[in-house]
């Protein structure tokens, strides 16, 4: 069996964070592991509390995992602070891991900030470059490439100026331009689509716009499933397929729990309807 690490939050909740990750690693047939960066206490109305890891610790479990079971990829997710960033980058470098999958996690689904701008700066010039494939949306995106994006072409300006910073590959994840109008196909509004940029190449992925208000872990789901798909020999444009045809399908199974944002289904796939 395959392996990922991913090296991540802890959602109390269980919709996003390692939790999101560790469901979507077992239903993609891979063995996941983790490394706790932060824990925070959230829901799916919001995020009441973060307490960032010592970076001992942090390099203790990535240490441990690598020194028994090494990953055959790993996805990155929420990292705080610039301590964490550098720590982590220290330690993909001293176990030379490979299929490195960032999400650059900024801002939470509810709003709630999650990187602060020490660590924005640590992650574009110490942990970027060490990545195979970073994953922004939208507003990640617009704050890594420093410009606006409100249309398919600034997307494609957005990837080439992110892509410019190091040698891997850019997926930006259009779904917040998606039903505007702005991300549109044959001027139907009803398409998620996300922009693949790598050695200059443009490929888009395409999916309907699920309109359900249900996305909380959507980023991290999708990060972990590329990371799963790399894992067991998918290229990235693949990888990138593959993965996108699960997030949609878990959207679009749902799940109606919370208050808020609620959390996506992880085991779609496997789901028997009543009879």
């Amino acid at each position: 069996m395959k392996t990922v690490l991913t090296i991540a939050g802890s959602d109390s909740s269980g919709g996003a964070g390692i939790q999101a990750d560790l469901k979507t690693m077992t239903e993609l047939g891979t063995f996941g592991m983790s490394a706790i960066t932060a824990i925070t206490a959230q829901n799916t109305c919001g995020v009441n509390a973060v307490l960032a890891l010592p970076c001992d610790m942090i390099s203790a479990q990535i240490d441990a995992v690598c020194d028994d079971i090494f990953p055959d990829a790993v996805k990155i997710g929420m990292l705080a602070n610039s301590q964490i960033v550098e720590c982590v980058a220290a330690s993909i470098k001293k176990n030379a891991m490979k299929n490195i999958v960032l999400d650059p996690v900024m801002v939470s689904t509810s709003g709630h900030r999650l990187l602060d701008d020490d660590a924005s700066d640590a992650l574009i010039n110490v942990l970027m470059p060490l990545a195979d494939i970073i994953t922004p949306n939208i507003p990640e995106a617009e704050c890594l490439a420093g410009m606006k994006i409100a249309s398919k072409a600034g997307m494609i300006k957005a990837a080439g100026i992110i892509a410019g910073g190091f040698d891997g590959a850019v997926l930006i994840k259009g779904g917040h331009l998606a039903n505007t109008g702005a991300n549109c196909i044959e001027d139907s509004t009803n398409v998620a689509a996300d922009l693949l940029y790598h050695g200059g190449q443009t490929q888009w992925f395409e999916a309907e716009f699920v309109d359900n208000p249900n996305t909380h872990g959507t980023g991290c789901t999708l990060s972990s499933a590329i990371a799963s798909e790399l894992a067991k020999g998918a290229d990235m444009p693949e990888a990138v397929r593959k993965a996108k045809e699960y997030l949609t399908g878990a959207i679009k199974a749902g799940l109606n729990l919370g208050k808020g944002r609620g959390p996506l289904n992880h085991a779609w796939q496997n789901t028997i309807s009543d009879c």
